[in-house]
C-alpha cells in the first residue's frame, strides 16, 4: 500500500498508478487468503470471482466484496492506450481507503503469525 500512498504525494500525483496498486493489493489479499487455505484459483483479476471463492471458506467476506469489487476495473482501465480519463484525486483517495480497509479485514481472518 505504500507505493499507492507515495503515488498520491508525487508531483504531479500518479493517480493511475495509485488505483492500479489498490486493485492489486485487494487481489493479492484474496489470493493470499485462498492460498493459506490451499484453495486453487484461476488466473484472473476479477475481485468478484476470487472473492466468491473466499466466501465458500468465510461467508462474512461476502459483506466486504460489494465495496471492493469496483476496484477490479483498475487492473486494466488505465494500463492500455485509449481515451480514458485519468482518475480524480478523490477517486484515488477513495480507492486507497477501500483497499486498506479490505486488506485489514482479510488479515483479521488469518492467524496472527501470518501478520508478522
Amino acid at each position: 500500500m505504500r507505493s499507492a500512498e507515495h503515488g498520491l504525494t508525487a508531483s504531479p500525483p500518479l493517480l493511475e498508478d495509485v488505483v492500479f496498486h489498490c486493485q492489486q493489493a485487494a487481489e493479492k489479499a484474496l489470493k493470499g487468503f485462498l492460498t493459506w487455505h490451499d484453495i486453487p484459483f484461476r488466473k484472473t483479476h476479477s475481485l468478484e470471482e476470487i472473492g466468491q471463492q473466499c466466501v465458500t471458506i468465510d461467508p462474512t467476506i461476502g459483506e466486504l466484496l460489494d465495496r471492493v469489487v469496483p476496484l477490479t476495473e483498475y487492473a486494466w482501465k488505465f494500463r492500455y492506450p485509449g481515451e480514458v480519463e485519468e482518475p480524480t484525486i478523490q477517486e484515488a483517495k477513495d480507492a486507497l481507503q477501500i483497499a486498506k480497509d479490505f486488506c485489514d479485514a482479510i488479515l483479521t481472518r488469518l492467524p496472527a503469525d501470518v501478520k508478522s
